[in-house]
């Protein structure tokens, strides 16, 4: 009989730490800030909202910390979905993360990824869909080659942006600029500011997923979730605050790209080149997080069902679950050839994942209630003010996903994207015959 080959425990605290920060900090963190101010009335209220940003995030964080502690498994989502809602919710949520939210997550972020690319060298017309593709081939294959060469690169981008980030922020308080004063007035609300601020803050989730693969993962997801979301709070606090030194709440405001703004002032356009480098940087920390950990929901799936059985292939030689990898990299980049052929790649990626993201969301959230109530013994770890933190975060999930669906319904973005928000819907939706279809099987 064929020896079963399964996940090694090869992730330390640290390992999990920086795998976290990179899951978090993305493109947004130079694109949001805008938005947020527009939205906010002054310096005040848009720190508070990146602040409260961190809050909600760890409130997620605890409740996926004991969700992780009770079933610590490589899976994530999908693990906590079957043991709490049952085997048809985690087969539509791990057949939506395979089709449309972590695919369309990758593709997303990857044209970001193009966008500034392109500002170093451009291939013409195409040229952030070619970048974008080239992203999500290079770093599968990476990936493919093993964990411990994916950790090591993790390791090091995030090493130089987090070190070009703090070099950044603290110039810009240090040298400062011409603040603009606040406009008086916002363009939106502070629950509209909470959607930006909070999709800078997405994938803190994603950690869930290193569970099987992390050392005493019973004791350790906790340190690794909950320190991770401190961290990336941290950072982006200073990062604003070096934002608003220069420009102030008015300048931000009316800024389309307020870090290449900020870097004009600090050393003039020449640098905006460098300012490109560190963007690149950091959304490819973002992309190779999130293709390591989407394709294990994926192997998990195939694990369960045998009509997805060749999903459940886990590659020995570099510890990765092979197959995994390959069909989710060629699911992204059909996405990223969609995406190519619309007015904004990123956007129409965002409106294509966003409202399931926080439909399963909500449902994972919600699930820590069934798991507490059928479990017999308790955790390593329990949720703190129980049950006040886990109602919290469930209702930031359900305000995020009506924010998701009332978006498209912007004038300047619906028309353009709201197809992208049914598409994804159906697309989801084609994950329920194809679960009944499974148990025929």
């Amino acid at each position: 009989m064929a020896r079963e080959t399964r996940p090694l425990e090869l992730l330390s605290v640290g390992d999990g730490i920086f795998l976290t920060v990179g899951m978090i900090i993305g493109a947004l963190i130079f694109k949001a800030p805008s938005m947020v101010a527009g939205a906010t009335s002054g310096p005040g209220p848009f720190l508070l909202a990146w602040l409260l940003g961190g809050a909600i995030s760890l409130c997620g964080a605890l409740v996926y910390a004991e969700l992780a502690s009770r079933h610590p498994h490589t899976g994530g989502e999908y693990v906590f979905l079957n043991e709490g809602m049952g085997r048809g919710v985690a087969f539509l949520f791990a057949w939506s993360r395979m089709t449309v939210i972590q695919t369309g997550a990758i593709a997303a972020v990857a044209f970001v990824f193009g966008d500034y690319a392109s500002e170093i060298f451009s291939f013409g017309a195409h040229s952030s869909a070619i970048w974008a593709a080239a992203a999500v081939l290079v770093l599968t294959a990476l990936n493919f080659a093993g964990t411990l060469q994916s950790k090591t690169l993790q390791k090091v981008m995030e090493t130089v942006l987090i070190a070009g980030l703090i070099v950044f922020s603290l110039a810009a308080i240090v040298i400062g600029g011409t603040p603009k004063p606040a406009a008086g007035g916002t363009s939106g609300s502070f629950g509209f500011a909470m959607i930006f601020v909070l999709l800078a803050y997405g994938g803190w989730n994603e950690a869930a997923y290193l569970a099987g693969e992390v050392r005493d993962a019973r004791r350790n997801m906790t340190r690794i979730l909950v320190w991770g979301v401190i961290a990336v709070t941290a950072l982006y606090l200073v990062v604003n605050l070096g934002y608003l030194a220069v420009l102030g709440h008015g300048g931000i405001r009316e800024s389309k790209a307020v870090a290449a703004d900020v870097m004009r002032v600090l050393a003039g356009d020449k640098a905006v080149v460098l300012l490109a480098l560190i963007v690149c940087i950091s959304v490819l920390t973002t992309i190779n997080a999130a293709i390591f950990t989407g394709a294990r929901t994926s192997w998990a799936l195939g694990r369960d069902f045998r009509i997805l059985r060749f999903l459940g292939n886990w590659r020995e030689q570099g510890s990765t679950p092979a197959n995994a990898l390959l069909l989710q990299g060629a699911i992204t980049l059909l996405l990223v050839a969609a995406g190519a052929a619309t007015p904004d790649g990123f956007n129409a990626m965002v409106a294509y994942t966003t409202p399931v993201f926080w439909t399963f969301m909500y449902l994972v959230a919600s699930s820590l209630f069934v798991i507490r109530d059928r479990a017999k013994d308790k955790a390593a770890f329990t949720t703190p003010l129980y049950p006040h933190v886990p109602f919290v975060f469930c209702v930031a999930c359900l305000y995020m996903l009506y924010s998701s669906i009332d978006y498209v319904r912007n004038p300047d973005y619906g028309p353009k994207f709201g197809w992208a928000v049914g598409a994804g819907l159906l697309v989801m939706a084609a994950g329920i015959p194809l679960f009944f279809a499974t148990r025929k099987v």
